[in-house]
């Protein structure tokens, strides 16, 4: 039987070494065809997860939704490396190695440690949208612009709104949103709701100084 996973120990270790050396596979094996096999490859790996949340015995309304921005972000990166959309490769690329990669930085999962189904799929929701996001920039060459970034803003600000409501109404706390995680960078911007407007404008800042060398470099 699995223990818990403990953030910082072996099997967060074991993880960050994973990212890392898939990351760089990514970028020294790539081809035409390894953005399909990866968009492949992610939903023949989550989506059996994502199905066993909304079973019974394993429902829950405040949990079971794919209404965190990672499962957006990594619904996005499907499409993303399927089409070569500019607008899926931004969201792609502004939230997963932003919001998503802070799972990997600070977790907020408290749950069974690997090889549990809850540990595999929550790795796998964030690490997939993170090599989905390396691979589309710099191995596929699909660079965010201006327009990328403000497409991100807008649909970011539009998800807050409706997911607010939806938590407020179901008593859930999807995207923390409604309260903040333990142990999270977001403790160092004050309480709610002050802690979403810091987050809100320090993510435009970051996005923006993400958006600025690919655009300084095309023009």
């Amino acid at each position: 039987m699995a223990g818990v996973f403990e953030p910082y120990g072996l099997s967060h270790g074991v993880v960050a070494v994973v990212f890392v050396a898939v990351s760089a596979l990514l970028l020294i094996f790539r081809s035409a065809w390894t953005s399909r096999v990866l968009a492949i490859v992610i939903v023949a790996v989550q989506l059996p997860f994502q199905i066993h949340t909304m079973l019974p015995g394993q429902w829950d309304i405040a949990y079971s939704l794919p209404l965190q921005l990672c499962d957006l972000a990594l619904i996005a990166a499907v499409w993303a490396l399927w089409t070569h959309s500019p607008g899926a490769s931004a969201l792609t690329y502004y939230w997963g190695l932003t919001l998503t990669a802070q799972a990997l930085l600070t977790p907020a999962y408290r749950g069974p440690d690997f090889p549990d189904w809850q540990f595999l799929m929550f790795w796998g929701i964030h690490l997939f949208t993170m090599w989905a996001a390396v691979h589309l920039t710099w191995g596929a060459g699909v660079r965010p612009d201006w327009r990328g970034y403000r497409l991100t803003l807008g649909v970011t600000a539009v998800w807050m709104v409706i997911t607010l409501g939806f938590n407020a109404v179901a008593g859930a706390n999807y995207g923390f949103l409604n309260a903040k995680p333990s142990g999270s960078v977001l403790d160092l911007f004050g309480p709610w709701p002050l802690y979403l407007v810091v987050a809100a404008l320090l993510l435009a800042g970051v996005w923006a100084l993400m958006t600025a060398p690919f655009t300084r470099s095309s023009r």
